[in-house]
């Protein structure tokens, strides 16, 4: 294999990683915010995941649901990232946790500037809102965020959550009707 041809199939692939996965970026970094809860937490989850949908990028089947597969990588590195986490709290108890949290500080988003239309958007939404699904146990609040926001089927989120669509029915009503028992207490 020439130098060429390694450059062009490797300016080949990521045109075609732009051209198929950039655009799901702020879908990514909305389900990413709902389920970190932080900008600076749900941007490094987006980076780790483009990171790993380009390093696979080879095995990625084309004309397949790219949005589908990138939120596949994500679910999984959040899924990782939450068990370190898990692993992390169970070495750090008693007073030293409880210093640890009162130090943590987080940055104001950078996301009002970056993306004025998305930020209004979830201005709209509201306190209320954003309070009340945070109420919702992370089981359901996914199924949900997926379904509601992000628009994937039931066998899409099946597939994602890697559980059977009888569990994302289940788990969406559920995750529904605590949501609006929230909203409406």
């Amino acid at each position: 294999m020439t130098l060429g041809s390694l450059f062009t199939r490797a300016s080949t692939k990521d045109r075609a990683f732009e051209r198929e996965a950039m655009p799901h970026m702020r879908s990514l970094y909305g389900a990413a915010m709902r389920l970190v809860r932080s900008p600076d937490d749900a941007s490094d989850l987006v980076q780790e995941t483009m990171l790993k949908a380009y390093k696979a990028w080879d095995q990625f089947e084309t004309g397949t649901n790219c949005k589908a597969w990138l939120f596949r990588i994500q679910t999984n590195a959040f899924i990782n990232k939450y068990r370190r986490r898990v692993k992390e709290r169970e070495i750090l108890e008693g007073p030293e946790r409880q210093a640890a949290e009162h130090n943590l500080v987080h940055l104001p988003s950078k996301r009002a500037f970056l993306d004025p239309e998305g930020e209004l958007v979830d201005r709209t939404l509201g306190d209320e809102v954003l309070k009340a699904l945070d109420t919702v146990p992370e089981d359901f609040r996914t199924v949900v965020m997926l379904s509601d926001v992000e628009g994937f089927s039931y066998k899409e989120i099946a597939d994602l959550c890697e559980i059977p669509v009888g569990t994302v029915m289940s788990r969406l009503f559920r995750g529904r009707r605590i949501l609006q028992e929230q909203l409406f207490a």
